[in-house]
């Protein structure tokens, strides 16, 4: 089971009652944090999430309102006793953003590795974070800009019969679900020897700030969760949208239906949206399965068999 916090649903600058671009995954314990905008770690603070425990930091843009809030949560995180290393991950320019962000934090007491505009899948080598694919796109946006697509692999079914036919010891069993290979009485046994068909994991994609691209349907296709930026709620601001780059709720369900995702959660809000749930059915009316976002809004996914 993947746990997800909002911990921030607006876009441009920070108001009273909503903190800036913000996702908080807890995965077997494990954090993760996509984009972390102004007054993230006061949010983390508010709805309990962990610092110390943070591996990954993915980030889509250097707009203030998705980084500004690093400079604060990395010392935060060195205070809170993390010594585990940390990776983050954006667009063009981060290498050089965490290069300046570096002179003010001068001092961590964990290692710090940036992964600049990745084009290839990739997932990273940690016990438990190794069974993330993620993987990223180009978006269109007023900077340099990347989504991420995030796949939760789940192991193959134990199959006794299979165990039992290839001659795998009952002592290996449990041992070869969670290893590749495992070295017994001078033989190698492989879990393929244990493990029936592959079992369908979960998607989760996550797209802001941009205008609707023809890659996007594809680059979302079948998520479980597909959370994407409604910087504007109102058909009429279709103008805005265009201009500032964004989108409105309507053209991010049409990007929902096309992606034929499950369902659709709306966040990065416009500081002129008062109530966002006030053009739900911008929204709804395309694509039923939506939710509008707000901070500290939970969601929790499962597999599905």
């Amino acid at each position: 089971m993947i746990d997800l916090t909002l911990l921030g649903c607006g876009g441009n600058v920070p108001m009273p009652n909503r903190f800036l671009s913000s996702l908080f995954i807890n995965y077997k314990g494990r954090k993760m944090l996509i984009d972390c905008g102004e007054g993230t770690q006061v949010a983390m603070k508010k709805y309990n999430c962990g610092f110390k425990t943070i591996d990954l930091i993915l980030i889509t843009h250097l707009h203030g309102d998705h980084i500004i809030g690093l400079i604060g949560l990395l010392q935060t995180m060195g205070n809170s006793g993390k010594t585990d290393d940390l990776t983050i991950v954006g667009p063009v320019g981060i290498t050089d953003a965490m290069n300046a962000i570096k002179v003010l934090v001068e001092y961590l007491p964990y290692r710090v590795y940036v992964i600049e505009n990745p084009k290839e899948k990739f997932s990273l080598e940690h016990d438990i974070l190794k069974d993330i694919d993620i993987s990223t796109i180009d978006l269109e946006h007023s900077t340099e800009c990347i989504g991420y697509s995030l796949y939760f692999k789940r192991k193959a079914k134990f199959d006794r019969q299979k165990a039992m036919s290839n001659e795998v010891p009952q002592i290996l069993w449990k041992k070869l679900q969670e290893q590749d290979t495992v070295i017994y009485n001078d033989k190698t046994y492989y879990s393929s020897m244990v493990l029936g068909d592959e079992r369908k994991g979960i998607k989760l994609s996550f797209i802001t700030d941009t205008r609707p691209t023809f890659e996007i349907p594809q680059f979302i296709y079948g998520s479980d969760l597909f959370i994407c930026e409604g910087m504007y709620g109102d058909d009429l601001d279709i103008s805005k949208a265009v201009k500032n780059k964004h989108m409105t709720f309507r053209e991010a369900a049409s990007l929902a239906n096309a992606g034929n995702v499950d369902k659709l959660l709306l966040t990065h809000f416009s500081p002129s949206i008062e109530e966002p749930k006030d053009f739900a059915h911008n929204a709804t009316n395309l694509f039923k399965d939506t939710i509008i976002g707000e901070d500290g809004l939970s969601l929790s996914l499962s597999y599905k068999d």
